[in-house]
């Protein structure tokens, strides 16, 4: 049961004054949330702040500055009547002889008239800009009197919005939730909140969306870092109650001679590189074990982790039993199918995939054979642990970039059968100094090598300017019969304008080269995605147009071109990714990272580092070094995965504090009783992490 003083922060956003049904949709894309609560806009934190203490005169106002001026209003110049979209102007003024235009579109003459009087004085906060010579000021955030400006906060938090959401909107919903928060027990150490001299969660969450100083809200103050903190503790018990719920239940050994493994490896094209064989010796020990195994096999882009698992699905199918392999979208779950079926059909195996798209009869049947144990290995997406999916005998799950996938969806998977195996595969390199935080005490097997067959890429950075040498460049290998992607960035958390980037470079590109151009973005329906890869990869289309949605798993060997528009945008995990779509086949292939000059210190390292090595391992400590540095691409891209507060390089420092003290906690209170372990409660819960919780009510 939850704890009845957190009531009041899981109530529906729409319990708050003034969110109604409309405004909660709205708030469902910002917060990435369904049925937004209380706590996750509380939890949506600062972007930046507006800092109005300094109020400069006319004459030292920087275009682009977020500014409040004090101006006497001159004049009105309404927009000319049968000219509805022209602007209504307002010109105002200051004693250092400047004049400033405030801009309004689709505005009321009389509600104008009232907002700012002529000949009075009123307090103006805005962006300003500079606009044929003139300083002007579009849509005031604030247009106030002197007494409203007494009320004013003089520092003031800008959120990340979403199209159709105001700042005023989201302000006005954070005052109402920060009303809410009850006083809760203290959950972290006395003895590490004095030392680290944090303040108490409540106040954390007062501090950033109550901003003093334009500091209190940066990653680094003292009450982003308590959160940060919190959030990081949360995720560590949560695995260690997994790990010891794991642990305490025993494992069901799976052991076979290996006849349907020597099938499949005969079935190869290619001989299995050492570290293939040392995980496959691996992992075939640990299924024979009778402790459950929870093992992680990390190896870069192409470096044969599908066939692994396949092998590993295998020896249980060999004793009898199922396997089930899971991905995190519907096109890698596809694909998986196309690597694994011509292997598995080799060794007799039955496979089948399960996704939203089968449904009906088709889906009936598969859940029939499954539950009869027809089906040896089941592909999909997280449709396979919905609660009408019955194995027969489960006995391994695979589960492909687990960081995708929460804790509790990962045990909803092996409660699929009894003592469940777990495989997790990752195709992000993570570095040493991570892997132990996100995987806890699993063991690990990384594949260093490449397959055979695998081509060298040519790295080569060019700058925007020359995009249209790379478009006749592109137009030959066309010409020549190659295939090649083209990547437009994620601009902006609003997919808006990302897809308008994507679009906008289809169309052209599609001018140039007619129907040979594709395009696939991740507002499209899973079947059209699908249709549009399947289309690329039959050779029917040759240039496909994307966003990030095939980052990770497109298996095409004909692609031998990566153009990655904005490089300077991107990750460097998340440009190597990419950058392993091609070089997969015989052909020579190349990657063109076209940046937006000139380029900082640190997005220069980052290119460079791509030019030099393809060893994802080398990459992913270097992104981390270089995150360090800050010059952070933007929320997407920086944050550990699945955490949404905590910043690798501001609080990745806290990772190994949190493991130990969860250790800790654990071993001297397993089930959470005591005062601090019922406080510890009320932290899974806030975090999301509940269902960790009933493993202790599991035993």
């Amino acid at each position: 049961m939850r704890p009845l003083v957190l009531s009041p922060l899981f109530a529906s956003l729409t319990s708050l004054p003034g969110v109604g049904p409309k405004l909660e949709r709205l708030y469902a894309r910002l917060l990435d949330r369904e049925a937004p609560r209380v706590i996750d806009l509380l939890l949506h934190l600062p972007s930046g702040a507006i800092d109005r203490r300094a109020r400069p005169k006319l004459n030292e106002v920087q275009a682009g500055q977020v500014v409040t001026v004090a101006v006497t209003v001159e004049e009105h110049r309404p927009a000319p009547p049968h000219r509805a979209r022209a602007p209504y102007r307002i010109i105002a003024s200051d004693d250092s002889g400047q004049t400033l235009t405030l801009t309004y579109f689709n505005a009321r003459k009389d509600y104008l008239e009232k907002l700012l009087p002529v000949g009075e004085m009123r307090y103006v906060s805005g962006t300003a800009e500079v606009y044929d010579g003139n300083l002007q000021m579009v849509h005031p955030d604030r247009v106030v009197d002197e007494k409203g400006f007494a009320d004013l906060p003089l520092v003031e938090p800008v959120y990340p919005l979403t199209e159709g959401l105001a700042l005023g909107n989201v302000r006005r919903a954070m005052d109402g939730a920060l009303a809410r928060l009850p006083a809760l027990p203290e959950w972290q150490d006395e003895a590490w909140l004095a030392r680290e001299r944090f303040p108490a969660f409540t106040e954390a969450l007062r501090h950033l969306h109550r901003p003093h100083e334009p500091h209190d809200i940066a990653p680094e103050s003292l009450a982003w870092t308590r959160l940060a903190y919190d959030e990081l503790l949360a995720g560590q018990l949560a695995l260690a109650l997994v790990r010891a719920h794991m642990r305490r239940q025993a494992g069901r050994g799976s052991a076979s001679e290996g006849r349907l493994r020597a099938r499949i490896l005969k079935a190869l094209p290619y001989a299995l590189t050492h570290s293939q064989q040392k995980a496959v010796d691996d992992i075939i020990t640990d299924l024979a074990r009778p402790q459950r195994m929870l093992r992680l096999l990390q190896g870069d882009v192409g470096s044969g982790k599908t066939v692994v698992a396949l092998v590993a699905a295998a020896a249980v199918i060999e004793a009898g039993r199922q396997a089930a392999f899971m991905a995190p979208t519907e096109i890698l779950a596809r694909q998986h199918l196309n690597t694994i079926a011509p292997l598995a059909e080799a060794a007799d195996i039955r496979v089948a995939i399960l996704t939203g798209r089968e449904r009906g009869r088709e889906r009936g049947e598969i859940l029939d054979r499954l539950a009869l144990g027809d089906i040896d290995l089941l592909i999909g997406t997280h449709a396979l642990f919905q609660e009408n999916v019955a194995f027969h005998d489960l006995a391994l799950a695979v589960v492909d970039e687990q960081h995708r996938f929460g804790v509790h969806q990962r045990l909803a998977l092996t409660q699929k059968g009894e003592a469940v195996d777990v495989l997790v595969l990752t195709a992000t390199p993570i570095p040493r100094t991570l892997v132990l935080t996100y995987f806890g005490d699993m063991d690990i097997s990384e594949l260093r090598e490449k397959p055979a067959g695998r081509q060298p890429i040519d790295t080569r950075t060019i700058p925007l300017t020359r995009v249209e040498e790379v478009e006749d460049a592109v137009g030959r290998a066309l010409a020549e019969g190659q295939r090649a992607y083209w990547v437009c960035p994620l601009v902006d958390e609003s997919e808006k304008i990302d897809l308008a980037a994507a679009q906008e470079r289809y169309e052209d590109l599609r001018k140039r080269f007619g129907p040979k151009v594709d395009l696939v973005h991740g507002r499209m329906k899973g079947a059209d995605k699908d249709a549009a890869m399947e289309r690329f990869a039959a050779g029917k289309t040759q240039l496909l147009v994307a966003t990030t949605v095939i980052e990770v798993g497109v298996d095409v060997p004909q692609a031998t071109i990566m153009v990655i528009e904005h490089a300077e945008r991107f990750g460097l995990a998340q440009l190597h990714q990419l950058r392993g779509r091609v070089g997969r086949g015989p052909g020579h292939s190349t990657c063109l990272l076209l940046y937006k000059a000139p380029l900082g210190d640190t997005a220069k390292a980052r290119l460079a580092i791509l030019r030099e090595t393809e060893d994802g391992f080398r990459i992913a400590e270097e992104d981390l070094r270089l995150r360090g540095e800050g010059d952070l691409l933007g929320t997407r891209q920086s944050g550990l995965p699945g955490f949404q507060i905590a910043r690798i390089e501001t609080h990745g420092k806290y990772l190994g504090a949190a493991r130990d003290d969860a250790a800790l906690v654990l071993a001297r209170d397993p089930t959470l009783a005591t005062p601090r372990g019922e406080a510890l409660r009320h932290l899974l819960y806030l975090f999301g992490k509940d269902e960790a919780i009933k493993l202790i009510r599991a035993g």
